[in-house]
């Protein structure tokens, strides 16, 4: 039908445009963040772009979801506004027959959504967990920004130095304190450079500087003018694994090994496309707007719907992961009831002519109370 062809062009430009607003959104408040944990000097600055990469697709999912949602509830809004629903009433087409084009554009969304949620999420989890631990592993003052104190990753010095150069193994103006056993030990030195023994130990060899060197309290302490001196940065230890959470396991690890967390992200990593789906088709009845009235009390209630839905998933994901509830037990409810108002929302918007609506005996009074005013 050539209104069928209309509505699909109208969803997916409507799509087009709140993706576009959404993923602006996340990227712009990414970038701030991650920017944020690089001026910090907890992540990478050469690291940045790649991060903002696995942190969207990380978030691609319930991007696609909300835009799916919102796509179809204001194309519905536009159509009662516009009186076009009118239209498509009197021409004896029931608002039912709305949900095969819905489902023609949205479908492809939903298998997109299940792509990202069993595969690309969990690698990028991953790799993002990588290029942290791997930053982690680095010698604490090839992580030290220049300018700034910053404390080492054993919360036992802190640095600070005037500058380092590019290959991040010469530095000048090194202040650097440790506290060990109760007492402090401060040392500044004019420059100095990080060399490697031959047990694989990185030290931090400083030269023309002074070691002072007791405990704050007490008048003790010891002054020392040296010429060279060695400062343990980071000693030969086997790897650190990277973050083998279950957000970060591939689905089959998640089936592999069914604990509890597992158990709990797969039942999220389930229930994303199914919840795409019932929001699009939730969208068609609740889409209803009087032609005289604004939308912004659908949008409103759509929020809200998405908001209860998705927090309903969280909950029994938690319960899920803290063995409360078996898996079989917990996936199915959440989505009942999405199903079950879906029904209702039908039924009502259907039934809005029949004599036992709510709405036809709320109409009925008003037309028979201002009659009578109008008789008066």
């Amino acid at each position: 039908m050539i209104f069928q062809r209309a509505l699909r062009r109208e969803l997916i430009s409507t799509a087009g445009a709140v993706f576009t607003t959404l993923f602006s959104i996340t990227i712009t408040v990414m970038l701030i963040k991650i920017l944020g944990q690089a001026a910090g000097g907890k992540v990478a600055s050469e690291d940045v772009l790649a991060l903002i990469g696995f942190s969207a697709l990380n978030y691609m999912p319930i991007i696609l979801i909300l835009t799916s949602f919102i796509s179809v509830l204001l194309v519905v809004t536009r159509s009662y506004q516009d009186s076009e629903m009118v239209v498509w009433f009197a021409s004896g087409l029931s608002l039912t027959r709305w949900i095969p084009t819905v489902l023609t554009c949205g479908l492809p969304v939903v298998l997109v959504i299940a792509l990202l949620s069993f595969y690309a999420t969990p690698w990028a989890n991953r790799s993002s967990a990588e290029f942290r631990d791997r930053f982690e592993k680095r010698a604490d003052i090839a992580k030290v920004a220049p300018g700034k104190f910053q404390e080492s990753a054993s919360s036992n010095r802190v640095f600070f130095v005037e500058g380092v150069t590019g290959d991040a193994m010469r530095v000048r103006n090194v202040f650097v304190n440790t506290v060990r056993d109760g007492k402090n030990s401060i040392v500044v030195s004019k420059e100095g450079r990080i060399e490697i023994d031959a047990h694989g130990d990185k030290f931090l060899v400083l030269s023309k500087g002074r070691r002072y060197e007791g405990t704050l309290d007490e008048n003790d302490f010891q002054l020392m003018e040296f010429e060279s001196y060695g400062v343990l940065i980071s000693s030969t230890m086997p790897s650190v694994m990277a973050d083998l959470s279950s957000r970060s396991l591939s689905t089959a690890a998640l089936l592999a090994f069914p604990d509890g967390f597992n158990q709990g992200e797969l039942l999220w990593r389930l229930s994303l496309p199914l919840m795409c789906l019932f929001l699009m088709l939730l969208a068609i009845p609740l889409g209803f707007v009087n032609p005289r009235g604004g939308r912004s009390a659908n949008l409103i209630i759509a929020l809200l719907l998405f908001v209860f839905y998705s927090n309903m998933i969280s909950l029994m994901q938690a319960a899920v992961a803290q063995n409360r509830l078996s898996i079989w037990l917990a996936w199915w409810p959440v989505h009942l009831l999405a199903i079950a108002i879906i029904a209702l929302l039908f039924s009502w918007r259907l039934k809005m002519n029949s004599a036992y609506h709510p709405l036809f005996w709320l109409a009925k009074t008003r037309r028979r109370y201002f009659g009578k005013r109008s008789a008066t």
